[in-house]
C-alpha cells in the first residue's frame, strides 16, 4: 500500500494503483511512444471514445501511475553537476527519504536494500551547488554517511520499458520500435 501524495513534493511518491487493465496499459504504451499524441488519435487507435482516454489519463496521473513530461539530459541543458548519492542511516530511513524528496535538486529518491539505505539522484547547477546539497544531506541527524557517484556523461536514459513485468503486455522498447517501423 502506497503513502498519500504530499502536495509539497514535486515528484512522487510512487505507489501501486488500485488496478490497471489492458486499456490503461495501451494508453500508457501509446504515450510512451509519443507523449504528445492527441487523445483523439489514441482513442481512434484503441477503438474507444476520446472522453474514455481523457478520463483514464486523468485517473492514471492522479494515482501517480503516469506522468507525461519532457525528458531532458540535465548535463546538456547546462546543469554542470549530476550525481547518484548512496546514503546510510541509523534511524528510520523513511524520515530521511521524506525530507530529501522535498528538495528540488533530488530527482530520484529510493529506499533500497544493500550497502545503502537510500539512493538519491541530484541535479545541480555546478559542483559548488552539489557540495552544498551533499553537506545539507550529511547534516540530517540520522544520516551516518554518504558516497557520491558523480556523473561524467549521460549515456542512456529511457522511460519506455512497457507496462508490465510479466512479459505479456510489455515488450522491450527495441521490439516495439522495430514492429512500428515494419508496419509503416
Amino acid at each position: 500500500m502506497g503513502r498519500p501524495v504530499d502536495a509539497s513534493i514535486d515528484r512522487g511518491p510512487v505507489s501501486r494503483p488500485a488496478s490497471i487493465d489492458r486499456l490503461d496499459r495501451q494508453i500508457i504504451e501509446a504515450l510512451q511512444e509519443n507523449g504528445r499524441e492527441p487523445f483523439r488519435q489514441i482513442a481512434a487507435q484503441l477503438g474507444v471514445s476520446e472522453a474514455t482516454i481523457r478520463n483514464r489519463y486523468a485517473r492514471l496521473c492522479r494515482e501517480n501511475v503516469l506522468q507525461v513530461t519532457g525528458v531532458t539530459n540535465p548535463l546538456g541543458l547546462g546543469f554542470d553537476a549530476q550525481a547518484m548519492i548512496g546514503v546510510k542511516t541509523n534511524g528510520p530511513v523513511e524520515q530521511v527519504a521524506d525530507e530529501i524528496a522535498t528538495w528540488r535538486e533530488a530527482s530520484y529518491v529510493v529506499v533500497c536494500a544493500g550497502q545503502f539505505d537510500l539512493l538519491v539522484e541530484l541535479v545541480c547547477a555546478d559542483r559548488r551547488h552539489l557540495l552544498e546539497i551533499i553537506n545539507r544531506m550529511r547534516a540530517i541527524d540520522t544520516v551516518v554517511s554518504t558516497e557520491s557517484f558523480m556523473y561524467l556523461e549521460l549515456w542512456k536514459q529511457l522511460y519506455d520499458w512497457g507496462t508490465g513485468p510479466d512479459g505479456h503486455d510489455a515488450e522491450p522498447a527495441a521490439e516495439r520500435t522495430t514492429k512500428k517501423r515494419r508496419s509503416r
